[in-house]
């Protein structure tokens, strides 16, 4: 079968097209011929080595959907011939994978697999977010950079189904209609508006209960000063960079929170699993939450998928087609 290999970290070219061995389902495993793969900024940070894959030759990818032709001794989650898609295992860039049954989850037997593979992880990860992390309610405000990303959409979605009043941030007017089409009510043009000043005169000085935070060490510090009475910092990312050590006395002011939290611990365990990616599915079947997928290469271009992403070219979610 064909797939994507890197062998060292680096830039987009890293990622070679190739011929790979078929796999075979160990004990507890089922052999998925994928259809759709989800584009993800993990995906980007592991290969340019900001979290480095743990050992080479690495085939990319976190997301997936497609059809189980194989299960191993012991399966009882899933049966061949079964429409799933999954998240949260890596080396989905490829034509079939070998992979824990337990994170299998069936898709409808309406929805299309490139839906199926573009709502798991970004969708999951949107959902305890907002959902988990804190308690929210109606009329509080929250603040998501990167509002035009896969992510920024449904964490505006989700929050403006709660209640929230949502400030977000993007780099163009383009992406900034996205955002607002979205639900934001208000769009800082961080290219133009400093979103400190903004948020501060937005919000009377009074900050803002969350913040959302992929970016990480450009948007980070300017985050925690505009954080309100007991408001909480959610860096789910570092796309931008790293946050370099965080003074405890940063947090005094206003009793803040600092979270840095991971979907594998809000899907620790199947129940976990179904709840939440049922619930996804569901919303996105029925158009409660809107899924803009932007862009489907063919997986023999994964490498210009990632220079896509990485140069911030790209609105909503990624996908690839074997």
């Amino acid at each position: 079968m064909k797939g994507i290999r890197a062998y060292e970290v680096g830039g987009p070219s890293v990622l070679k097209y190739e011929e790979m061995p078929e796999p075979t389902p160990a004990a507890g495993e089922a052999v998925v011929s994928i259809r759709n793969i989800g584009v993800n900024y993990t995906d980007v940070s592991s290969r340019k080595g900001t979290n480095p894959p743990a050992a080479f030759p690495w085939t990319p990818g976190r997301e997936a959907s497609g059809e189980v032709i194989a299960v191993g001794e012991g399966v009882t989650e899933v049966a061949v011939g079964d429409r799933v898609a999954y998240a949260m295992h890596t080396g989905s860039y490829a034509e079939q994978q070998a992979v824990p049954a337990w994170l299998l989850v069936r898709i409808p037997d309406t929805m299309d697999f490139d839906l199926g593979a573009a709502t798991l992880l970004q969708c999951m990860t949107a959902h305890f977010l907002v959902n988990d992390i804190i308690p929210l309610q109606a009329g509080q405000s929250a603040l998501v950079h990167a509002g035009a990303g896969g992510m920024g959409l449904l964490l505006i979605q989700m929050l403006k189904r709660m209640g929230l009043h949502v400030y977000t941030t993007v780099s163009t007017d383009d992406k900034a209609a996205l955002a607002s089409n979205a639900g934001a009510d208000d769009v800082i043009l961080y290219t133009r508006q400093d979103f400190e000043e903004e948020i501060r005169r937005m919000t009377n000085g009074e900050g803002v209960k969350i913040i959302y935070d992929a970016v990480g060490a450009t948007t980070f510090e300017k985050g925690l000063r505009i954080l309100g009475r007991r408001g909480c910092m959610c860096l789910y990312g570092q796309a931008g960079g790293p946050v370099g050590q965080v003074d405890s006395a940063a947090l005094r002011n206003g009793s803040l929170y600092l979270t840095r939290p991971s979907l594998g611990d809000f899907t620790a365990t199947r129940p976990e699993l179904l709840k939440r990616a049922e619930e996804c599915l569901d919303w996105v079947q029925s158009g409660r939450v809107r899924l803009n997928v932007t862009l489907n290469l063919p997986l023999a271009e994964a490498a210009e998928a990632h220079r896509r992403l990485e140069g911030r070219e790209t609105t909503g979610k990624i996908l690839l087609t074997p």
